[in-house]
């Protein structure tokens, strides 16, 4: 499999070199003029973040049980080092690892995930929406160009396209929230609802919906108060801030190109979003070229970089921001004695049984 996903990348690579004009002594003197130490503090950046990601998890269990943020350090990096070599399917591996290490439910360490994603969500989209007041509409739209539904909307719907491309996000993770709360407040009656709702489609379905809301209730013990909320917003928010500076540093660092060396923050907000909507759907290997197709288009449409240099900004995107902890992840992994191909086909079958035993529990 690995020799026709090379091939086929070989194959790509000719074909473009014969189509598309681009001047590969112009991309490498873009690498070689980059300043490497505004790089590297980039990386560190990124290595700091895990480390908020760390605390953060922390936070989420302590009304379970406390457990020392740095014991759980290991679990975050080997989980985004599988993903990163895995793929989107390694996700379960973080909440796995965490079970393992602290005895606790895995239902619970999914619940301690969803939050954890509804915090990246909002903290992204908060950051996001103020951002985006200092950016044109043209250069959001030309952003966000590669998103078919939304290129489509902007034809048709200017004005509706653009409020969509600075606030949708904000509205779903506020949709998100209120959500999270009303399981969090009334789990029971919300899972009543879904069931009569969907049932009147297929009783199975409502049945299988209300059953995850149920066991999604009975783990969400993560938040009991506003200072909770507050310390892991304040948590998420920070280690975000951390994740753009590490954008924005590594596009200054690309001198050469007056265009990626000007970049403003707002815009360096905007290519964070459109890198991180480019690795939702995150393929090994082969994603890891998607994603830096779709940066290279973010970089020319956002500050109208040429494409050596877009190419070259994305590539090193791609390596400090996803690439750059696999090294230590997997080094941890060897301390730890963990195989990334066996704990990532552990956690999704434990998940896959986990969803199971909820499907067979009566309400």
């Amino acid at each position: 499999m690995s020799i026709l996903v090379l091939a086929a990348l070989a194959a790509f690579v000719l074909w473009a070199r014969a189509r598309v004009h681009f001047d590969f002594h112009v991309f490498a003197t873009q690498v070689a003029l980059a300043d490497w130490r505004m790089i590297v503090f980039a990386c560190l950046c990124i290595y700091a973040a895990f480390v908020f990601r760390a605390f953060r998890w922390s936070q989420l269990v302590r009304h379970m049980q406390i457990v020392p943020p740095w014991s759980l350090l290991g679990s975050q990096v080997i989980g985004f080092t599988a993903v990163a070599l895995i793929g989107r399917v390694a996700d379960p591996v973080r909440p796995y690892l965490v079970a393992k290490k602290t005895g606790l439910p895995l239902s619970t360490q999914v619940a301690v995930y969803i939050v954890e994603r509804l915090l990246d969500a909002g903290s992204v989209a908060l950051i996001f929406s103020i951002a985006m007041i200092w950016v044109p509409g043209d250069a959001i739209l030309n952003a966000t160009a590669h998103t078919g539904a939304l290129a489509n909307l902007a034809s048709h719907h200017r004005a509706l396209a653009l409020f969509v491309a600075r606030y949708g996000g904000l509205i779903l993770t506020l949709m998100g929230t209120l959500f999270l709360f009303a399981v969090r407040l009334a789990g029971g009656p919300v899972a009543a609802f879904f069931e009569h709702s969907f049932g009147l489609v297929s009783k199975s379905l409502g049945q299988g919906i209300a059953h995850k809301i149920r066991a999604f209730h009975s783990g969400l013990d993560t938040m009991r108060s506003w200072r909770d909320f507050a310390v892991v917003a304040g948590l998420s928010l920070s280690m975000w801030m951390l994740i753009c500076f590490a954008y924005f540093e590594t596009c200054r660092a690309f001198a050469a190109s007056p265009e990626l060396a000007g970049i403003t923050a707002p815009k360096c907000v905007l290519l964070m979003v459109a890198s991180g909507t480019a690795s939702i759907i995150q393929l090994p290997v082969i994603g890891w070229f998607s994603q830096i197709g779709l940066v290279v288009m973010a970089l020319t449409g956002i500050l109208g970089a040429k494409a050596e240099a877009a190419t070259a900004c994305a590539a090193t995107l791609l390596l400090v921001t996803f690439l750059g902890i696999v090294p230590v992840g997997l080094i941890w992994a060897q301390f730890e004695h963990v195989s990334l191909r066996k704990v990532t086909a552990e956690s999704g079958q434990a998940e896959e049984k986990l969803e199971t035993d909820e499907a067979m529990t009566p309400s």
